[in-house]
């Protein structure tokens, strides 16, 4: 049945369509329109077979889907359970942390209070050796005291009395190793005096005196044998002129002459070198008095006594007054003043000794 007999079925009522007679069979439709029926038959067949595959290809993408959000939730889950191991591990260990640090502590307060009672015992040691140390020396450093002072004393004595400033030199060196072997740090500082005074007395000493000594004696004995100025010279190109011929005459009528027996020239040529030499013997005295301007003033006599007297072309009179011109031109220094490192001595070995007996009076006052 054609698509318009069931329109007109569908219009008729049931009982006209009983009761009235069949009509004849129309004619077959164009093949037209069931080749148009067919294809949308077709059409609908694939639109259908798609929407199934698409909605099939869509279901097996969310059971894909289900099935990795189920692998990865296992996998947190896992995650999740290892995470809480490891926080109850980590709880146990945390525990464990504050129960050792609960016994450090203690342990730490333990040993405070026996380093305090330590500190505290170190205390009453070190006072108990400063009240041993305050009331007296010992006798080690006493008897090496007692020998410093006395090389001081005896430097400072014979500087003053003999002028030796290599002697004293040498007691002040015996003395700085003496010093040095105290085992009292309060005397350290005595040594600085002890070194400048040291340093005052090798600066005096800018010649040798031996050398000196030397050199002095050799121009005493070669005063015996210097040339003295001819008696007869006369001034060089000077005209005689008349007083000069009659005093010429009468030298020739009166001549005038010791009775001791030594003749004029041989007397004035020992007394000329005795003056010489004395000169140059009292420059040895100040030399070894250490008085540097009895000594330079000896020099110069000595040096005038020799223009004077002497003659100065000849040359020992020439050597002589070099030798004298180098001594004077090397002085020997100024004085020192020692006794400072002395006092300095007295002083803290003073101090010392009262020590003891003020912190005894002060212990008994309370």
């Amino acid at each position: 049945m054609s698509q318009d007999d069931s329109i007109l079925d569908r219009g008729a009522p049931a009982g006209a369509r009983s009761d009235t007679p069949s009509r004849a069979p129309r004619a077959t439709p164009p093949a037209r329109r069931g080749s148009g029926t067919l294809a949308v038959a077709l059409l609908l067949a694939l639109v259908a077979i798609g929407g199934a595959g698409y909605v099939g290809w869509r279901q097996w993408h969310q059971e894909q889907g289900y099935a990795a959000g189920n692998a990865a939730l296992n996998g947190l889950k896992q995650r999740v359970d290892t995470l809480e191991s490891a926080f109850g591990a980590s709880d146990s260990e945390r525990n464990l942390l504050r129960q050792r640090l609960g016994d450090a502590d203690q342990v730490n307060r333990s040993l405070r209070e026996e380093l305090l009672s330590q500190a505290e015992r170190t205390r009453n040691l070190e006072d108990a050796v400063a009240k041993l140390s305050e009331k007296t020396l010992s006798g080690h450093d006493a008897m090496l005291l007692d020998e410093t002072e006395s090389l001081l004393r005896m430097a400072k004595e014979r500087y003053e009395l003999f002028h030796d400033a290599q002697g004293a030199l040498a007691a002040y060196a015996i003395a700085d190793q003496t010093l040095a072997a105290v085992n009292d740090g309060a005397f350290s500082g005595l040594r600085q005096s002890m070194g400048a005074e040291r340093e005052a007395l090798s600066k005096t000493q800018t010649i040798n005196v031996d050398t000196a000594l030397t050199a002095l004696s050799n121009l005493r004995a070669a005063t015996m044998a210097l040339p003295l100025k001819p008696l007869d010279a006369t001034a060089s190109g000077a005209s005689p002129g008349g007083w000069s011929r009659i005093v010429g005459a009468l030298n020739d009528v009166v001549k005038v002459q010791r009775t001791n027996g030594a003749p004029l020239s041989v007397a004035d040529a020992r007394f000329a070198r005795e003056l010489a030499s004395i000169d140059l013997a009292q420059a040895q005295a100040a030399l070894l008095a250490s008085d540097r301007d009895a000594y330079v003033a000896a020099l110069k006599r000595a040096d005038a006594g020799i223009v004077a007297q002497f003659d100065t072309n000849a040359a020992p009179v020439q050597q002589a007054r070099t030798q004298l011109a180098t001594l004077i031109a090397q002085p020997p220094g100024a004085a020192v003043q020692l006794g400072a490192a002395l006092g300095e001595l007295r002083n803290l070995r003073a101090v010392h000794a009262l020590k003891p007996a003020a912190s005894s009076s002060a212990g008994a006052k309370p």
